[in-house]
């Protein structure tokens, strides 16, 4: 009996420190997420767009038929966040209501511009089945052309004086809300991000 009764405490030891080992590798693991939280899209190397610079200017037309421009110094004094999709893209699908929402919570800084190619009429049904109306949409593949887009979604941070904030791909959440951070933290992009925190790791060992 004596014997039972020490192996149940013994037991019980091991659950608690266990329960305990798994509470500090949880919130190691929050605070690890906490500090690589994403900086901007995932990067792409161009050959012609450079973070920093102008971006790219184009006279377009909306959906709706509406003459716009995308590039350039807005009036507005708002930046531009340039989301580039597809009607038949999946992801694409799951994001829009992550711009709907930002949307509504940025609206007195930031224009989202949805930007597309392909057949009238299809995107038409798109705008109308997803809900889309309350953005400027177009379609322009020139625009796609003149800004690289290679694999969607995609998007474009562009300020309000016309200058390329950052780009790259947009596959969740995290990295399209990473976009508007980006701008916050004066880094383009996700690479960017781990290699200044690198080398702020280094300069801090060094100076120990």
């Amino acid at each position: 009996m004596t014997v039972i009764a020490v192996s149940n405490i013994l037991l019980w030891v091991v659950v608690v420190g266990l329960s305990f080992t798994v509470f500090a590798l949880i919130r190691q693991i929050g605070l690890l997420h906490e500090r690589v939280s994403p900086a901007g899209a995932l990067s792409i190397d161009k050959a012609s767009l450079r973070t920093g610079e102008a971006a790219p200017v184009f006279k377009v037309t909306t959906l709706d038929g509406r003459a716009t421009s995308i590039g350039g110094e807005r009036d507005d004094g708002k930046a531009t966040l340039l989301f580039f999709l597809s009607d038949t893209c999946p992801v694409c699908k799951v994001l829009l209501p992550v711009l709907k929402s930002m949307q509504a919570e940025e609206s007195s800084k930031l224009s989202i511009v949805l930007a597309s190619d392909g057949d009238v009429s299809s995107h038409e049904k798109f705008v109308r089945a997803a809900g889309l109306e309350g953005f400027d949409y177009v379609l322009s593949e020139p625009l796609g052309r003149g800004y690289e887009v290679g694999k969607l979604p995609y998007g474009v941070l562009i300020d309000e004086q016309g200058t390329l904030v950052t780009h790259g791909l947009v596959n969740n959440r995290e990295h399209l809300e990473s976009l508007l951070e980006a701008r916050n933290l004066g880094v383009a992009n996700v690479q960017e991000f781990a290699a200044k925190s690198a080398a702020s790791a280094t300069q801090k060992v060094i100076r120990k």
